[in-house]
């Protein structure tokens, strides 16, 4: 089996090993063009096991180092994801919907609320008349236009 890399074959080196085990016992031979391995060759076996390790310790350093920065930048007050939406915004975006004046592209311009986010609560937000909003998907608004 030819592949481009060892890292598009398996997640960690276990499952390297695993695999390449797998292929010895049914007679595949396993060739890596990146690394230039061939696990014919006593040689090649030998490449394939350390290739197989550092791979794993490289994923497992941006993993750690990923998480260090996450964790310094918590520290400093820094928090991930991206920034929550007024529910002011959310609400305001939902009666301008109900009042059937608005396109949804004029709601977003107004409010500053994306059109996910609109149809996301547009299930969640009953109008004051206890029914549920005029159209609640996006595939009715559009059949609506």
């Amino acid at each position: 089996m030819v592949i481009e890399s060892l890292s598009r074959l398996g997640r960690s080196t276990k499952d390297l090993i695993e695999l390449t085990e797998l292929f010895q016992g049914r007679g595949v031979h396993l060739i890596s063009l990146k690394e230039n391995i061939d696990t014919s060759t006593s040689t090649g076996k030998l490449l394939f096991t350390l290739m197989s390790a550092i791979a794993q310790f490289e994923r497992d350093t941006i993993a750690d180092r990923t998480r260090e920065g996450l964790r310094a930048a918590r520290a400093r007050g820094r928090i991930g994801g991206r920034p929550r939406i007024e529910p002011d915004a959310v609400r305001k975006a939902v009666k301008l919907y109900n009042t059937r004046q608005y396109s949804i592209r004029e709601i977003e311009e107004l409010t500053g609320v994306k059109k996910s986010t609109l149809y996301r609560n547009l299930q969640e937000h009953v109008p004051m008349g206890g029914k549920k909003a005029a159209c609640t998907d996006k595939q009715k608004y559009l059949e609506r236009q």
